[in-house]
C-alpha cells in the first residue's frame, strides 16, 4: 500500500499552496469582516481549472479525479474557509451529479456552463422542515405539458445568491415518501425562480447562504436529472461525495490553525522562555498533529475510494465526522494558546473557530454521520 501522493497530486499541492499564499490568505480577513463573496477569487480558480476540475476535458474540466479536488478544497481552506466551501459545493454538489446522472444532452450544455462558461453550481435539498430527514420536503413539481412547474423554497443554499446553476429536488408523487422524490436542473432566469433572504451566520461569512424560493417556476422537461422518482438516490449519493469536500475543508481548518498555533507558541514568551516550550503545550501541539495526519490519511482514503469506481459512503461519513470534530477541537485549543489575543480579530484563530463549527452540522450533522456508519456496520 502506497501512502505517498503521486507526483501529479504533489503538483496541485504546491500549485493551491502557492496560489492560497498570494491570492486568498491576503484577503481572508477582510472576506469574513465585510462579508463580501471573493468573486475576484473564484474567476482566478476557474483560470486555474479549479471549479469543475474533475469535470472530462470535453466539457471544459480538468479531468482530475477526487482526491486533487479534496487537495484542493483542503489548501484553501488553511487560510479561508468560505472559499473551500465555495469549491466544494460547486465541484461535489453541483457538478458531479449532472456528470454521473446527467443525459449525454445535459452534460454538453451545463458542464461546459460550469466550467469555461464561469457559473457558479449549487445544491438545493434542505427545507425549513427538512433538514436531517429530507424526506419531509415539501417542494413539489408538476408535469404540465412540454415542462415542469416546481413550487416551494429551499433553504441555507450555499452560493444561493450568486450560483446561475442549481441541482434541485422535489416531490412528484408525495404518495410514495422518498420514491416519490425527483431531481432536477434549474436555471436562475427560469420564469418563477427568485433568492429569497440571505443568511446571516456565525461563520463563512464570504460563502453566500440563501433561501430559494420557486413559485410556479418553469423547469423543462429535458431538465430532469437521472430517472423519475431517484431523486433521494440521486441526493444521498452526492451527499457521499460531497462529505469528503466537507472533510478536506475541516482537515484545511484544522491545519491552518496548527499552522498559526505553532508560530505563535513559538514567539510568544511568559516565565522566560516560549510557551512552545512548556509540555502542555507540546502535548496539546501534538494532539492536533496527530489528529491532522489521522484526518488526512481518512479523506484521501475516501477520495481513492470514489476515483476507483468503489463503495465509499462509510469512508466518506467517517471522514467528515472526524475531520469536522478534530477542526473543532483544534480551533478551540489554538484559540486558548493565543489567550486575550486569540479571541479578537488581530489573529485568524477566532474566524477559524467560527468557521470549523459549520463543519459539524452541514451535509449531515455528526450524529447523522455516526447512523451512517453505524449503519454500514453489518450490525
Amino acid at each position: 500500500m502506497d501512502f505517498q501522493l503521486s507526483q501529479q497530486h504533489r503538483f496541485i499541492r504546491q500549485m493551491m499552496k502557492k496560489f492560497t499564499d498570494n491570492e486568498v490568505k491576503p484577503i481572508a480577513a477582510e472576506t469574513d469582516r465585510t462579508s463580501t463573496y471573493p468573486a475576484e477569487t473564484i474567476d482566478k480558480l476557474f483560470d486555474l481549472g479549479v471549479m469543475g476540475m474533475c469535470v472530462p476535458e470535453s466539457y471544459g474540466g480538468a479531468g482530475a479525479d477526487p482526491l486533487a479536488s479534496a487537495i484542493a478544497i483542503e489548501e484553501l481552506s488553511k487560510q479561508c474557509a468560505s472559499t473551500g466551501d465555495i469549491v466544494a459545493t460547486h465541484n461535489g454538489l453541483c457538478c458531479d451529479p449532472i456528470m454521473t446522472y446527467g443525459t449525454d444532452e445535459q452534460k454538453a450544455k451545463y458542464l461546459p456552463m460550469l466550467t469555461k462558461g464561469r457559473k457558479v453550481g449549487a445544491f438545493a435539498l434542505t427545507e425549513p422542515n427538512a433538514g436531517s430527514d429530507a424526506s419531509k420536503g415539501v417542494t413539489n413539481a408538476k408535469l404540465a405539458g412540454d415542462h415542469w412547474v416546481l413550487n416551494g423554497s429551499k433553504i441555507f443554499i450555499t452560493n444561493g445568491y450568486v450560483a446561475e446553476v442549481f441541482v434541485v429536488f422535489a416531490m412528484t408523487d408525495r404518495t410514495k415518501g422518498t420514491r416519490g422524490i425527483s431531481a432536477f436542473i434549474v436555471e436562475k432566469d427560469f420564469p418563477g425562480f427568485s433568492v429569497g433572504k440571505h443568511e446571516v451566520k456565525m461563520g463563512l461569512h464570504g460563502s453566500p447562504t440563501a433561501e430559494i424560493v420557486f413559485q410556479d417556476c418553469i423547469v423543462p422537461k429535458e431538465n430532469l436529472l437521472g430517472e423519475l422518482g431517484k431523486g433521494f438516490k440521486i441526493a444521498m449519493a452526492t451527499l457521499d461525495g460531497g462529505r469528503i469536500g466537507i472533510a478536506a475543508q475541516a482537515l484545511g481548518i484544522a491545519e491552518g490553525a496548527l499552522e498559526e498555533a505553532i508560530a505563535y507558541t513559538k514567539g510568544r514568551v511568559q516565565f522566560g522562555k516560549p510557551i512552545a516550550k512548556f509540555q502542555n503545550t507540546q502535548f496539546t501541539l501534538a494532539d492536533m498533529e496527530l489528529g491532522c495526519e489521522a484526518g488526512r490519511l481518512l479523506t484521501y482514503q475516501a477520495a481513492i475510494a470514489k476515483a476507483e469506481g468503489r463503495r465509499y459512503t462509510k469512508e466518506a461519513a467517517m471522514a467528515k465526522l472526524f475531520c469536522s470534530e478534530h477542526a473543532m477541537k483544534t480551533t478551540t485549543k489554538a484559540l486558548q494558546m493565543f489567550g486575550g489575543y486569540g479571541y479578537t480579530n488581530d489573529y485568524p484563530m477566532e474566524r477559524m473557530m467560527r468557521d470549523a463549527k459549520i463543519t459539524e452540522i452541514y451535509e449531515g450533522t455528526s450524529e447523522v454521520q455516526r447512523i451512517v456508519i453505524s449503519g454500514n456496520m453489518g450490525l
